[in-house]
């Protein structure tokens, strides 16, 4: 004997084609149980965010012919989703003209040298842009709170980042500042995530590994850094990050909204 199911769920003629898509299709089968309103929901976060990566190769396209530079930073806790937001938002636009800097820590040689050097000489030439997976902030937060720089050399960049910023600015380079904010219970879960992966076991660090020990800390410091460089010209943009898919599609649109682009004749030689 059959029994009907109490609540049956009942879809419109758009879901219904949006679930029967290729898109839809994989969404449905991406989990072992069968959840439709999360089908639905992950459908339309990928078609709006295909939209978007198609923008923004109208974007780069106007980067390469009008000889602009665009700077865009990813900052945030460990395990906030920053790598992965921009190997999405950049996966389809024109790998020559675009670079991905996520620096290791300083040599020996790059320790003696003027702080910001190192992330100078990664600036973008005209017709480029530059996705930093952490930045020169990295002075701001994470290396105060593990101990890695002395209090003088924090102060030191604290009362120089904001000069350095104006200086990029002003030699024609659009700069935007993302800054990935996620609680620490999604931390947690996602620390737990890939210490169970064998694929993604690489990417815990000593430092991942203290970050939950260290929350009060981090926000302490990272309180101070939005206080003193959040400027009118280049503010921080504080992405809730704990939904990827909703980040992302924040990130890439403010990329979009924020950047004054015009859509210019392709090159077809």
């Amino acid at each position: 004997m059959h029994t009907k199911n109490p609540n049956p769920i009942l879809l419109n003629e758009e879901e219904i084609n949006l679930l029967n898509s290729s898109i839809g299709l994989k969404s449905l089968l991406s989990d072992k149980k069968v959840n439709i309103e999360k089908a639905l929901r992950l459908t339309r976060h990928e078609l709006k965010f295909k939209e978007l990566q198609t923008e923004l190769i109208k974007l780069q396209n106007w980067v390469i012919t009008k000889n602009k530079k665009i700077v865009v930073l990813f900052e945030g806790r460990d395990a906030a989703g920053k790598g992965g937001a921009i190997r999405r938002i950049t996966a389809h636009i024109n790998p020559r003209q675009y670079r991905i800097v996520a620096l290791p820590k300083p040599t020996i040689e790059e320790r003696g040298q003027w702080y910001f050097q190192r992330y100078v000489n990664k600036l973008p030439k005209p017709g480029e842009m530059v996705f930093f997976d952490r930045s020169w902030y990295n002075r701001a937060v994470v290396e105060p709170v593990n101990g890695f720089c002395t209090k003088q050399q924090y102060q030191n960049f604290m009362k120089h980042v904001n000069s350095f910023e104006r200086m990029i600015m002003d030699s024609d380079t659009y700069l935007i500042k993302f800054y990935f904010s996620i609680t620490k219970e999604e931390q947690a879960f996602r620390f737990k995530e890939i210490k169970s992966n064998p694929l993604k076991k690489w990417k815990m660090t000593d430092v991942d590994r203290r970050a939950q020990e260290l929350w009060d800390e981090y926000t302490t410091f990272k309180l101070k850094m939005f206080e003193h460089t959040n400027l009118k010209d280049s503010p921080w943009v504080i992405i809730d990050a704990d939904r990827k898919t909703d980040a992302r599609i924040k990130a890439l649109s403010y990329l979009i909204d924020t950047i004054p682009y015009e859509i210019v004749e392709e090159d077809m030689d």
